[in-house]
C-alpha cells in the first residue's frame, strides 16, 4: 500500500528510533513497548535488517561458574556433583552443559564396587563410634586412684617397662622408657607417690636421626614439665634402609628415657614389691580354684 508524504516521514522516523534502540541492545519487545506499535508485522518491519543484539555481558563469576560446570560434566561429573560443588541451581547447570555428552554410567562391576566401598565406609563409621563408647564407659570405671592403687600399678608398670638387674649384669638402677605419654604421665605421678623428687629425675630423648629433634625435645620438655637442664643429650638412632619404618609423621616423637639418680636401693625395693605381687597373685589364684 502505497505511503502519503506525512505517512512516509512517520515510518521514517520510527525505523530510525527502531534501528537506534536495536543497535542499543533492545529486543523486539522493549522496542515495542518504548514506540508503543503493537502491531508485529509493521515492528518487524522497522528493524528488518538489522542484527540481533549481541548478549549483555556476564559477570565474571558466572562465567567461572560456566566453565568449571563444563570442565566437572566433561569430567563425567552428575548433575547433582556439580550442583553440590559450585552451590548453584541444578537449571543453571543443565543450560551450561546441555550440549556436552552425557557421561558414561559405571559397569556393573565398578558399580558393585563403589557400593561395597560405601557400605564399607558406613560400617568403620558404626565401629569408630562403638569403639570410642566403649572406651569412654571404661574410662568411667575406672574412678579415682587410690594411693595404694597407684603404688601397684606404677610398680607392674615398670616392672613390664622398666632396666631390670640381671646375674650376668648388675645394673641396680631405676631407669624407665617409653613412648607413651600417658605411660610416662602414670609413671611420674608413681614417682611422685614414693617421694623421688625432680632433683633425682633425669630426661633424655631416644629418636630416629631423621625425625624432628628439636620439636620432640620440646613436646617432652612440655609433658613432664621440666626444664632443659634436666635433659641430658638425645640419643640418635641410626636408619637402616633395609628397614621400613612405620612410625613417622608428626605424631613420632621417639621414647622418653627418665632415669632416677642414686636409685639403686629403690631398685631392689621395686623388685622385692614385685615378688610380693606375684606371691599374692598366686595365693589369690589357689583359693580361687579350691
Amino acid at each position: 500500500m502505497a505511503l502519503s508524504p506525512d505517512t512516509h516521514t512517520s515510518y521514517e522516523a520510527l525505523r530510525k528510533r527502531a534501528v537506534e534502540l536495536r543497535s542499543a541492545g533492545r529486543s523486539l519487545r522493549q522496542i515495542r513497548d518504548e514506540l508503543k506499535i503493537f502491531n508485529n508485522d509493521l515492528l518487524h518491519r522497522l528493524v528488518e535488517g538489522e542484527p540481533l543484539p549481541e548478549p549483555a555481558e556476564r559477570p565474571r563469576s558466572k562465567d567461572a561458574l560456566r566453565a568449571r560446570a563444563r570442565e566437572l560434566r566433561l569430567q563425567g561429573w552428575t548433575y547433582d556433583r556439580i550442583v553440590l560443588e559450585l552451590g548453584c541451581s541444578r537449571s543453571s547447570v543443565s543450560l551450561w552443559v546441555r550440549d556436552l555428552p552425557r557421561p558414561e554410567r559405571p559397569a556393573a562391576q565398578e558399580q558393585a564396587r563403589l557400593a561395597a566401598r560405601k557400605r564399607w565406609e558406613n560400617e568403620l563409621a558404626v565401629r569408630d563410634e562403638e569403639r570410642r563408647r566403649a572406651k569412654t564407659a571404661a574410662s568411667a570405671e575406672v574412678g579415682p586412684l587410690s594411693d595404694r592403687e597407684l603404688f601397684l600399678a606404677g610398680v607392674s608398670l615398670y616392672w613390664a617397662e622398666g632396666s631390670k638387674d640381671k646375674p650376668y649384669a648388675r645394673r641396680e638402677s631405676v631407669i624407665f622408657v617409653n613412648s607413651d605419654p600417658g605411660v610416662i604421665e602414670v609413671y611420674l605421678a608413681w614417682l611422685g607417690l614414693l617421694g623421688v623428687g625432680p632433683e633425682r629425675i633425669r630426661y633424655s630423648v631416644m629418636i630416629h636421626e631423621s625425625a624432628e629433634v628439636e620439636a620432640a625435645e620440646r613436646y617432652w620438655a612440655g609433658l613432664v614439665g621440666a626444664d632443659r637442664s634436666a635433659f641430658n643429650k638425645t640419643t640418635l638412632k641410626k636408619h637402616n634402609p633395609k628397614t621400613v619404618r612405620k612410625n613417622i609423621g608428626e605424631s613420632y616423637r621417639g621414647c622418653l628415657v627418665v632415669r632416677v639418680l642414686k636409685g639403686a636401693d629403690l631398685y631392689r625395693r621395686i623388685e622385692g614389691w614385685w615378688c610380693g605381687i606375684v606371691v599374692s597373685a598366686r595365693r589369690a589364684d589357689q583359693q580361687n580354684r579350691t
